[in-house]
């Protein structure tokens, strides 16, 4: 139709843009609608990553770091006091190509004992993944979770060398002396993850230069306990529980390494006394001391097992309260030097670590 009035064709042309509008419109929305449904599904399928721990949830993740790699030493000890460790003869395999052991009473604790290897390494991959996405992120966690890393690597290589050396007393005393070094990281790791760490908070000022003195022999006490623990291990690669009744000995005569053991554990006795004395004579609170006289404690429950299973033959669920007490006693040093060495200022004022 056709129409030579202007005001007739303007009214035209304004109908025909105002449809033309709402078409585009209708258009407009339902592309918006699609693309809303399509996020909203990728949303769903495609969950952003944004995982986060807080800082005491990953200092819960350390201590249990901590308690897996002692519960490793522990079933060590059980698999070496049951005559177990050659119950697996292959590596990484049981025997005769198969990872499950057959059932076999020294077999199944054997490979037990490599099921806790596994858990452990749980343990350190969380450790490793929390200190990453722990908030605040600190790089110093992170770089003792990759040395939790290195150790247990180096354990399985160790590991190893103990089933295919035969149970050779040295390649077991390393095994050994490793783990407890897997423990000292541990244990700086969950301490380092406390609140407070990083920052410069409060302390308790040692006067008259009584800091420096009492930081020398916690660092002196702390090496006399893994004196300790080294010739510990030489006592045991010398006595009757070699891991399996064919397993060679160290040759030492017990009663002489025994003794050195012995002295070497009054020594450390009475240099844990002196770091209270020296405490004490400085004025630092109780609280600040208790930490030493929960070592002091286990210290003097250790020595007890210790002279008990001497005189009694060595027994075997003696041996093993003694192998707990040694992972007690090892952890116990440790807690006592980082703490207190961290509750007391430095001289000149800067944080103690």
């Amino acid at each position: 139709m056709t129409t030579s009035n202007p005001t007739m064709r303007g009214l035209v042309r304004a109908a025909h843009a105002a449809a033309r509008r709402a078409a585009e419109e209708r258009v407009g929305a339902g592309v918006g609608l699609a693309r809303a449904e399509v996020t909203e599904a990728n949303v769903i399928m495609f969950p952003p990553v944004k995982f986060q721990i807080s800082a005491a949830a990953y200092r819960r993740i350390t201590f249990w770091t901590i308690v897996a790699l002692g519960a490793i030493v522990l079933s060590g000890a059980a698999v070496r006091l049951t005559g177990s460790g050659l119950g697996c003869p292959d590596w990484p395999t049981c025997a005769d190509q198969r990872i499950v052991p057959p059932w076999e009473y020294h077999a199944v604790i054997e490979f037990g004992n490599r099921l806790v290897t596994g858990l452990v390494s749980i343990a350190v991959v969380l450790a490793v993944l929390g200190s990453w996405r722990r908030r605040p992120r600190r790089p110093d966690l992170a770089w003792w979770s990759l040395g939790l890393v290195a150790g247990v690597a180096a354990q399985v290589v160790l590991g190893r060398w103990v089933v295919t050396s035969d149970l050779a007393p040295v390649a077991v005393i390393a095994h050994f002396l490793l783990s407890m070094v897997l423990l000292w990281n541990a244990v700086v790791l969950h301490h380092r993850a406390g609140p407070g760490y990083a920052d410069d908070g409060p302390r308790e000022t040692i006067p008259s230069g009584g800091g420096r003195g009492v930081r020398a022999m916690l660092w002196a006490t702390s090496v006399a306990a893994g004196w300790v623990l080294v010739n510990g291990t030489l006592v045991t690669g010398s006595g009757p529980h070699g891991g399996d009744e064919h397993a060679r000995r160290l040759g030492f005569d017990i009663s002489n390494v025994a003794r050195i053991h012995s002295l070497s554990v009054i020594a450390f006795c009475l240099m844990t006394l002196a770091v209270l004395w020296m405490l004490a004579r400085a004025g630092v609170s109780r609280e600040t001391r208790s930490p030493v006289y929960v070592l002091l404690g286990v210290i003097a429950g250790q020595g007890f097992i210790g002279y008990v299973q001497y005189f009694t033959d060595v027994p075997e669920v003696l041996v093993g309260l003694h192998v707990l007490g040694a992972v007690s006693v090892w952890w116990a040093v440790l807690h006592a030097h980082l703490t207190v060495s961290r509750s007391f200022a430095r001289q000149g004022g800067s944080g103690g670590g």
